[in-house]
């Protein structure tokens, strides 16, 4: 297993994760302007959003510095998320609702990468019989 490799890539995910929740939480407006975005009338579930991508780089954060075997279960709670978010983007980049190509492209297209990662370090961790 390349343990080593693996803790580095949750830490890398926490940081992307915590750095894109961070930046939503408190400069969403620039960010809605600079890509042209109207802001909605009601903006809280950005906030939401945003937070909850604070949450899962803290658990991205436990996995990198914690035991791979038993954070399992969290590594497939990740995972899960990431899939989440890719498959939500390109479902609404599919039917042109998306609102900035960038939702897609960028951050879908990562979270792909992510959870294809994740998935791999979940067949290394897997217990050989």
């Amino acid at each position: 297993m390349k343990e080593r490799y693996y803790k580095w890539l949750f830490l890398i995910a926490a940081i992307y994760d915590i750095s894109l929740g961070l930046i939503f939480t408190f400069f969403y407006k620039p960010i809605f302007s600079l890509l042209d975005i109207p802001l909605p009338d009601f903006t809280a579930y950005i906030s939401l959003l945003s937070v909850f991508l604070i949450v899962l780089g803290v658990g991205y954060y436990y996995i990198s510095k914690g035991d791979l075997r038993k954070n399992r279960d969290l590594i497939k709670v990740g995972t899960l998320y990431k899939f989440a978010y890719s498959g939500v983007a390109f479902f609404y980049l599919i039917i042109g609702t998306l609102p900035h190509l960038a939702f897609a492209l960028v951050f879908g297209v990562a979270d792909l990468i992510f959870g294809l990662l994740f998935i791999e370090c979940l067949y290394s961790t897997k217990k050989r019989k």
